[in-house]
């Protein structure tokens, strides 16, 4: 009996220090953790500096210069998007996009967004695609981002419109391409805001259709 209750004893005295043991190495630690190096406390007041772009650009845009981002459609199943100085001016959200060729007018000078439209270029009329063109005046910006089909109803005339516009694309556009674009009359050269990508069963990312497009920039504003 004196041998199990001091073996007892010896494994209580074991257990009470090695539990205290434990408890002052936990403490340490966790003292150590709270003592934040000083490149986190730097890290978050940079962070609460940072600003904001318009329309989520990776960055601000110079003085006399409007932001914009296009991203066109998904296949047909997303719509596409366009901001214009951080507007949201067309998206599935607000359930004002439609399936073919999706544009926005702004006044080049004010950054006014004038209108927006969509128009049917599977099986709607393109002489209003033409009509819409050509009322286009000189200080306008017009914003244009395809969906599902922007190029079944395509003729020679809309894409002579589109080329004067500053398009280099818009002479090849065809059945399911995604294209997302920005220009103007009375460009010197082609515009520099435009992206293309071709209908191609080999390189389709969607079942039938080509990989989505984004396209954001400062665009100069029009004296």
């Amino acid at each position: 009996m004196r041998l199990s209750g001091l073996l007892r004893f010896l494994a209580l005295i074991f257990a009470v220090v090695s539990t205290w043991l434990f408890i002052r190495e936990y403490i340490n630690f966790n003292i150590k953790t709270l003592r934040l190096p000083r490149w986190i406390g730097s890290a978050h007041k940079n962070s609460s500096q940072l600003v904001k772009t318009k329309c989520g650009l990776s960055k601000s845009c110079p003085d006399n210069f409007f932001a914009f981002k296009i991203v066109s459609g998904a296949a047909n199943v997303v719509g596409p998007t366009m901001c214009f100085e951080d507007q949201m001016i067309m998206s599935p959200v607000k359930n004002n996009v439609g399936r073919g060729l999706n544009i926005v007018l702004v006044d080049g000078t004010k950054g006014a967004v004038l209108t927006q439209k969509s128009f049917d270029m599977y099986s709607g009329d393109a002489s209003l695609l033409v009509k819409f063109l050509k009322e286009i005046s000189g200080n306008m910006l017009v914003l244009v981002a395809s969906y599902d089909d922007p190029g079944t109803k395509m003729n020679e005339e809309i894409r002579k419109l589109f080329s004067n516009l500053g398009s280099t694309h818009a002479k090849q556009l065809g059945f399911r391409d995604s294209w997302v674009f920005l220009g103007a009359q009375d460009l010197q050269s082609k515009s520099p805001f435009e992206q293309f990508l071709k209908n191609n069963p080999e390189t389709n990312k969607y079942d039938g259709w080509p990989e989505l497009l984004e396209l954001e920039g400062c665009v100069p504003r029009k004296v």
